[in-house]
């Protein structure tokens, strides 16, 4: 009897991981192409500028992980710089892990009428070994970057502060090695009053073609759109309020279809990236993202490069999370983020 219940359990067990790992390989094996994206030079504007930013990063860097240190220098040095050119002086969070000096470049707008009310914007800028990391993550550097740019002459009444994180990918994912968690575990202990966190997670794989769009779990194509030409805004069941305030944000000045889920941390897929580190200090805390692995099969891999990506639609991206850094930090605070 034990051994019939134990192979029983097993057979449940192999099912439930085929179920979870089918939209996953489907995405990977099956996924319409998309067609490249323009070179840079027909680019004008805030794409050009993305394009750029991603190039520096994916191309003339490339792979930046934990075991290429010199890399995540570089690109640490790229991000400074360009914040610098903004007019900033960014802030670098320095910690030491295996005997070496890691660090994430801040950048903060102090609040006019409630600085102690805290807004964050983050995203990270290493990547798993062996990859470009063109939408994973450039791709969100990039927009963050630029959103630097936009705010540069605000003056909101919370303070914004905008992070690029490090250490967010294998093999320190979900450690206390983060640069989020090392941030989010700091904030925690000197009581900083954080409202809201962004955590900005591959944002320029797009397609009009119907069927490249997975999802973690059955029958989700039911009520989503199976059209990857969308940017999902995810977190758990605290942050269910955030998330219908920045898909609104994001939806009246993007041009970008928005869809939202609010659920346990424990659906494959919805605690991977740095506002899991926010959800574990008890801060509200969202990822706003392409959805990774469920629509684009480059990810982690080779393939993973800047002619896979569509500047207009990061255009819009940009567009959208500008406006919503201005709707979270800005003059109404009537209403607690947090609630």
């Amino acid at each position: 009897m034990v051994k019939k219940m134990i192979f029983y359990a097993f057979i449940i067990l192999l099912i439930l991981a085929a179920v979870l790992a089918y939209p996953v390989l489907k995405v990977r094996w099956f996924a319409p192409p998309v067609a490249p994206s323009r070179p840079g030079s027909d680019l004008h504007g805030d794409a050009s500028r993305l394009y750029e930013h991603v190039y520096h990063l994916s191309v003339r860097i490339g792979s930046r992980s934990f075991y290429e240190y010199g890399r995540i220098e570089e690109a640490k040095k790229y991000i400074r710089s360009a914040l610098e050119g903004m007019g900033y002086q960014p802030e670098l969070q320095d910690y030491e892990y295996d005997g070496r000096i890691f660090s994430n470049v801040m950048v903060s707008l102090r609040g006019r009428k409630s600085p102690g009310e805290v807004v964050i914007i983050g995203a990270h800028y290493d990547t798993i070994q062996g990859t470009p990391g063109a939408d994973d993550n450039a791709s969100a550097v990039a927009i963050l970057l630029e959103i630097c740019r936009s705010l540069k002459k605000d003056a909101p009444s919370r303070t914004l502060k905008l992070i690029f994180f490090v250490l967010e990918e294998p093999p320190l994912y979900n450690t206390k090695a983060m640069g989020s968690f090392i941030y989010a575990s700091a904030a925690k202990a000197r009581g900083e009053n954080i409202q809201a966190m962004l955590s900005l997670e591959m944002l320029g794989y797009f397609s009009d073609k119907e069927g490249g769009q997975g999802f973690p779990l059955p029958f989700m194509n039911l009520f989503y759109s199976t059209t990857p030409n969308f940017i999902a805004v995810v977190g758990d069941r605290r942050s269910r309020d955030l998330v219908k305030r920045i898909k609104s944000s994001v939806e009246k000045s993007s041009g970008i279809p928005v869809e939202t889920l609010s659920t346990s941390p424990y659906v494959p897929g919805v605690a991977l990236s740095d506002h899991n580190s926010f959800w574990k200090m008890g801060y509200p805390a969202v990822m706003i993202t392409d959805t990774a692995f469920y629509r684009n099969p480059n990810y982690h891999g080779s393939r993973d490069t800047i002619d896979t990506l569509n500047f207009q639609k990061m255009t819009g991206v940009l567009k959208g999370l500008t406006q919503t850094a201005r709707d979270l930090a800005g003059t109404d605070l009537e209403t607690d983020l947090r609630k």
